[in-house]
């Protein structure tokens, strides 16, 4: 007896991130929706992501790195976290894979790639 798959969360790790095309591609092949990490992945064909803001982090960054800088010791500065995710939705995606994205979660995303 064979399973089929109903959906993919793929996790923030290098083989995903290496095999990005590839794992798309195999979603749409097998029509297994995918949700990733990065808007990347639902920029490239994925069906969604959902995490944080790249620009937004290395905005910390820079902001705990100049605090670093600055002569702040890095022991004592308090330990920082994503302040901006994002939900991207490609209902192009969604299309090919015969689903129906429900208006409700539509009206949250950040962005829709059509």
């Amino acid at each position: 007896m064979q399973k089929q798959t109903d959906a993919l969360l793929a996790s923030p790790d290098p083989l995903f991130t290496s095999n990005r095309a590839q794992v798309i591609t195999l979603g749409a092949r097998y029509r297994v929706p995918t949700i990733f990490y990065m808007r990347e992945f639902a920029e490239a064909g994925g069906l969604m992501s959902y995490g944080s803001n790249l620009p937004d982090l290395f905005r910390q960054t820079g902001i705990y790195t100049g605090r670093i800088l600055k002569g702040e010791k890095p022991a004592e500065l308090p330990v920082m976290r994503p302040t901006k995710l994002e939900l991207v939705i490609n209902v192009k995606t969604a299309k090919v894979l015969g689903l129906t994205v429900p208006p409700l979660l539509l009206t949250q995303a950040d962005e829709i790639i059509e």
